[in-house]
């Protein structure tokens, strides 16, 4: 990690740019190889009545191959390199904030389903994140998953996950 000056101010630290774009193509590389695999498997050549399945994914793998080598030559070993601060400590902070329990919410979601598991997580990121009252939360999210049961499950007639623990599930819902 460099630190590199802001505004004259203290020094940011944190991840260089050109590490998470050689990161990200690094997994490009990975996802198109794994299309070129499983194309193969499927027959990527070219058979008497025409292209095999695996034939349009192949190119399509390879193509995502070719360009993700690029991006890694062109943003990790050339003397060009952005050397700027991708994400701060504090930037990076704030995005694990957020994603952490969003995170949980969908694991939640299993086994409380989709209106229990989203009610609880819009009232706890309102008053954890928001600094809401917890009445003012509750009421919001009760509110809000209200509208969504009746919008989803009576006018559109859609059924929508509802986990082991749901009391929708017991309900007939």
């Amino acid at each position: 990690m460099e630190p590199v000056e802001e505004n004259g101010g203290a020094p940011r630290v944190g991840v260089p740019t050109y590490i998470v774009e050689g990161v990200v193509a690094a997994l490009i590389l990975v996802l198109g190889l794994i299309v070129i695999f499983g194309s193969r498997s499927l027959g990527s050549g070219w058979t008497t009545d025409g292209p095999g399945a695996g034939y349009f994914p192949f190119y399509i793998g390879l193509i995502l191959c070719i360009s993700a080598v690029g991006v890694f030559w062109q943003n990790v070993l050339s003397k060009k390199r952005s050397t700027e601060i991708f994400v701060d400590n504090v930037q990076l902070g704030r995005v694990i904030s957020v994603l952490v329990p969003a995170l949980v919410y969908v694991a939640a979601v299993q086994f409380l389903g989709l209106y229990l598991g989203s009610a609880i997580y819009i009232a706890l990121f309102m008053i954890i994140m928001g600094k809401y009252s917890w009445i003012k939360s509750v009421i919001i999210s009760v509110a809000v998953i209200t509208l969504f049961f009746f919008m989803f499950e009576v006018w559109f007639k859609v059924p929508l996950f509802k986990g082991m623990l749901d009391p929708l599930h017991f309900l007939g819902y």
